[in-house]
Parts: C-alpha cells; structure tokens; sequence
C-alpha cells in the first residue's frame, strides 16, 4: 500500500497544473470534463503507442485507458452532476472527479517504474505549461475553443451519451454483422435509373446522438453522408447504424433517417457518370450486401478497418467513386469527412440540386 501511495505522490503538480485542477473544479461543466477526460485518454494512448513497451503490455495499457475512460465518463455523468443542487455531496464527488483526471498519468506511472523502461513521465506543470506570450497569441483559438465547448454543452449530453452506450454492443469492429438487408426490389429501383447518368451525394446534418457527438470533434454542421441514385433520393444508401431496425453497415436509408431533430437538413449534389460506371457501383453494392457489413465505429479514431467492408459512411462513398473512377478528390478513405465531398471539389464536378430542411 505504501509503495502504491509513493506512486501516486511522484505525480507532481505544481504551479500551472494547480490552477487548471482548481479552474476545472470551480469552473468544469459535463461537457468540459468529458471533452478532458478523452482528450487525456487519446494522448495517454498515443505515448503507449510510441513507447518501447511490449506489445502485449501496449495492449493491456490502452485497454486500462479505455475502462478507465468509460468509468470517468459513467462516473461524472450518473454519479455527480445529477447530485448538483440537490445535496452538499456534490462538491467532495466533484473533486473526485477532478482528481480522476490523474488516473492515467498514475497508471502509466507505476507500469513504466515497475519495467524500468526509459520513457519519462512530464509532470503536470511540464504538460500544461502555456507562457502569457502563448496565451496572447492563441487568444482567437482559446475563444474558439471556448465557443465549441459552448456549442457542445448540448450536444456532449447524458440523453446522447446514453444512447451511444446502449447502441455499443450491436457493433462489430472485427466480423460482418450485416447480411442481405438490400432487397431484389432495392436493386431494381437502382438498375431503373441507368437512364439518369448521375450519381447523388446527399450530405445531411441529421442530429442523431452519433452525429451530434461526431460535430464537437469535427466542427462541422454536416457529419453524414449518403449515396444514390436517382434524384429523389428513393435509392438512397449509407453506412449507418441501422436505426434499431437492421445491423449496423450498409442499409437503404429513408427520408425519416434523416429527421431527428428540428432543423435538420441535407444537401444533394449531382455527379456525371457513365451507364458503365453507375452499373459498377450499383453491383459493388450488390456484392457487399452478398460478403457483408458492419460500421467501422472504430475507424472514426484509427482511420483503419479490420475488414474491406467494415467502414463509416464517408468511407464507403468514397470508395465507390474510387473503384469506379469518378473520384474527384485523393485522400485516404479512413480520413474522408462528409464534408470533404463539397469542401474537396476544387474543378466543380459537383451540381448542386437542392436542399431538403426538416
């Protein structure tokens, strides 16, 4: 016990580090202390990753930061901000929460002394150091920063992160979940529209919990984006969690998909094509729907994919322009964004066709 206490006590926190614990405590909403929490588990992660540790205890310690990370975030959202004006409680469960925020930096801590590996922890101070000429400089950027976590507040909700939780296990990172959900009446609406010698890229802010929580880390309003083939959308197909009606993968979606909240929206781009190439996409989709699917949660932090077609929605259209020569942008599938359809169509391949609002 007291070895463990000497571990925790070589976490050193002076000057600055103090400062930032007791700002986060007075200060520090839901939204903030989740937004930390996994910021500080991503760079936990990404020094194991650059360690010179074995691969097994790399594995072991990214798991630890994973539970610990789910735990935080259990933890402060059920067990403390519910007790907010209700109990004095409140106040010694918050410093537990800003105390949590060590547990990594703890946990790395005693597996690096114990395997008297070369690989340094810097202290609080040496992490969070910013000098008064820095913070003028990123003035702009601190406000931004402050306006996106006031953006967030609504968004990085408990109702959100409830939902996102209790949709987990459906999930698959490694092995296709999703088999023949397309039906022959699906692919007889899309061999119908080979007259149309377009495709339809419908780019949608659909204000599902995944899409919201995707929106703080992107910034952008648009975080969804879809594939058809006619103009009305009646084809159209994503990679999509399945609305609780089908595994997550490669489902037809409807115009209700898109409608979760209010204001929500979707913009439908044209792209010229052969009859050729929209038959090539249309049985590439015939295919998968035979092998398989599944959504790539996963790859929305790795940007890889176990499986050829385990992917995310921007991931799977751009694919199919890619295979059938009609992508107009290079980028690596795992870093496409839905909003890079537009952003990236630098020699005006896109028409714009209209704009459905809900």
């Amino acid at each position: 016990m007291t070895e463990l206490l000497n571990y925790f006590q070589s976490i050193q926190i002076k000057g600055m580090g103090w400062i930032l614990l007791v700002s986060l405590f007075l200060l520090g909403n839901l939204p903030i202390l989740i937004i930390v929490y996994i910021y500080l588990a991503a760079v936990m992660i990404m020094r194991t990753f650059l360690a010179q540790f074995p691969k097994g205890a790399k594995l072991g310690l990214i798991g630890i930061y994973g539970l610990l990370l789910v735990l935080q975030i259990v933890f402060v959202s059920v067990g403390v901000f519910p007790l907010r004006g209700q109990t004095l409680m409140y106040f010694p469960a918050k410093a537990l929460v800003v105390v949590m925020l060590l547990f990594p930096l703890w946990v790395e801590r005693f597996v690096t002394t114990n395997n008297q590996t070369a690989f340094y922890l810097p202290t609080v101070e040496e992490f969070a150091t910013v000098s008064f000429d820095e913070m003028r400089r990123d003035t702009d950027k601190l406000r931004s920063v402050l306006a996106a976590t006031t953006d967030a507040k609504d968004k990085v909700s408990v109702a959100h992160l409830k939902t996102i939780l209790a949709d987990l296990p459906r999930h698959s990172a490694t092995r296709y979940i999703n088999h023949g959900t397309l039906t022959d009446d699906y692919f007889e609406a899309a061999t119908a529209t080979l007259d149309d010698h377009r495709l339809y890229l419908a780019v949608s802010n659909t204000g599902s919990a995944a899409s919201e929580m995707i929106s703080v880390v992107t910034r952008k309003q648009f975080n969804h984006v879809s594939l058809a083939f006619d103009r009305d959308l009646a084809t159209i197909i994503s990679y999509n969690g399945g609305d609780n009606v089908y595994p997550p993968g490669m489902n037809a979606e409807t115009l209700e998909f898109f409608h979760q909240k209010a204001g929500a929206s979707i913009l439908v781009y044209s792209l010229p094509v052969t009859v050729a190439q929209k038959q090539f996409v249309i049985d590439k989709i015939a295919e998968i729907n035979r092998e398989g699917s599944a959504y790539n949660m996963v790859g929305l932090v790795s940007k890889h994919s176990a499986k050829p077609n385990i992917m995310f929605c921007s991931q799977f259209v751009y694919k199919m322009l890619k295979l059938a020569g009609v992508a107009y942008f290079d980028k690596p599938g795992g870093d496409v964004r839905p909003t890079d359809f537009i952003e990236q169509d630098y020699y005006k391949k896109l028409k714009f066709e209209y704009e459905l609002t809900f």
